[in-house]
C-alpha cells in the first residue's frame, strides 16, 4: 500500500508541471475572461456589471463587428479549401521514389515554419505591392500597373488567402503521411481491371484520405478563425482599405487593447470560442456520411 501511494506522489510530481501550467494559463485566463465579458472593463479601473450588455451592443449596435465576421467567414471558406487541396496535390506530387526527394519535401514544408512571422508578413506587404515582385512579373507579359494589391479594396482580402495558401505545408506532411499508408495492392488492383489516374484518385486515393482530410479540414478551419498577424502586418493594425482585411481576431485586438474595451473583447472572444466550437461539432457530426475507416467500415 505504502509503495503504491509512493507511485502516486511521483506521478503526481510528474504531472505537477503540466497541471500547474495549464491552470494557470488557460484554466485562469478562461474563467476570467468569461467574467469580465459581463463587466465594462478598460484595464485601468476595476471592471463593472454590466450584464449581457456587452453582447447586445456586439449583435445589435456594432456595423464593425458584422463586417469582421463578414471578412473573416469569406477568408476561411475561400482560404481553407484551397490550401488542403493545394497541400494534396503537393503531397501526391511528393509522393514518389526519386532522387533528392526529401530535400523537396524539406523545401516545400519550410514557408510553413516561417509563415506566421512579423518579417514575412512585411516581405508579404512589398510582394503585393505597387512596386513589388507581382507587378514586376505581370510586366514581363506587357502587363504594366503601378496598382497596390494590398491597397485596393477588391483584391486586399486575396493577399491574405494567397499567404495562407502559401503556408500549406504542415498539411502536406500529414497528407504525405496518409498516402504512404495506403496499400500499393489497391492500386494495382485497380489498374488490372482498367481504372485511370482519375477514377483511382476518387474511388481508391480519397476515400482511404477521408480521416486525413476531416483531421486537416477541422485544424485549418479552427487555424483560419485564429489568423491575426498577416492581417496585423499587412493592413499596418488598420484592416485594410474599406475594412476589407479587418478579420474577426483583428478587430477583436483593436477593441482590447487600442480602445481599451477589455469586457467587449472578452465577449467577441468567446463568441468566437462557441462559433467554432459549433462548426467543428457539425464537421464531426456530418463525417460518418464521407469519412471512410478501413478498419471500421464506415461510420
Amino acid at each position: 500500500m505504502k509503495l503504491r501511494h509512493n507511485d502516486h506522489v511521483v506521478g503526481y510530481l510528474f504531472s505537477a508541471p503540466f497541471i500547474l501550467g495549464f491552470l494557470l494559463f488557460i484554466a485562469y485566463p478562461m474563467v476570467s475572461s468569461l467574467y469580465y465579458s459581463f463587466t465594462n472593463y478598460n484595464l485601468l479601473s476595476a471592471p463593472t456589471f454590466v450584464g449581457f450588455d456587452n453582447y447586445a451592443k456586439m449583435f445589435a449596435d456594432d456595423d464593425k463587428y458584422w463586417n469582421s465576421v463578414r471578412v473573416t467567414l469569406h477568408y476561411v471558406v475561400a482560404s481553407v479549401p484551397l490550401r488542403l487541396a493545394f497541400a494534396l496535390l503537393v503531397a501526391m506530387l511528393l509522393n514518389k521514389a526519386i532522387a533528392g526527394i526529401g530535400l523537396y519535401r524539406s523545401a516545400y514544408y519550410l514557408p510553413s515554419l516561417i509563415g506566421g512571422s512579423v518579417a514575412v508578413a512585411i516581405l508579404w506587404s512589398q510582394v503585393f505591392g505597387d512596386k513589388g515582385l507581382v507587378n514586376s512579373f505581370l510586366g514581363l507579359f506587357g502587363v504594366h500597373t503601378d496598382t497596390s494589391w494590398i491597397g485596393d479594396p477588391r483584391t486586399s482580402l486575396w493577399t491574405l488567402i494567397a499567404l495562407s495558401v502559401w503556408q500549406f505545408g504542415s498539411s502536406m506532411l500529414i497528407f504525405l503521411a496518409g498516402l504512404k499508408n495506403i496499400p500499393k495492392d489497391f492500386y494495382e488492383a485497380a489498374g488490372v481491371d482498367g481504372a485511370g489516374a482519375v477514377r483511382r484518385f476518387f474511388r481508391i486515393t480519397l476515400p482511404l484520405l477521408s480521416p486525413i482530410i476531416l483531421f486537416n479540414l477541422i485544424m485549418q478551419t479552427i487555424s483560419a478563425f485564429m489568423t491575426f498577424t498577416p492581417a496585423y502586418i499587412v493592413s499596418r493594425g488598420e484592416g485594410g482599405p474599406l475594412d476589407t482585411t479587418l478579420l474577426y481576431s483583428l478587430y477583436l485586438y483593436k477593441r482590447a487593447f487600442e480602445f481599451y474595451e477589455m469586457g467587449y473583447a472578452s465577449a467577441m472572444a468567446w463568441v468566437m470560442l462557441i462559433v467554432v466550437g459549433v462548426l467543428t461539432l457539425i464537421l464531426f457530426q456530418t463525417s460518418r456520411f464521407w469519412v471512410h475507416y478501413e478498419s471500421k467500415g464506415d461510420r
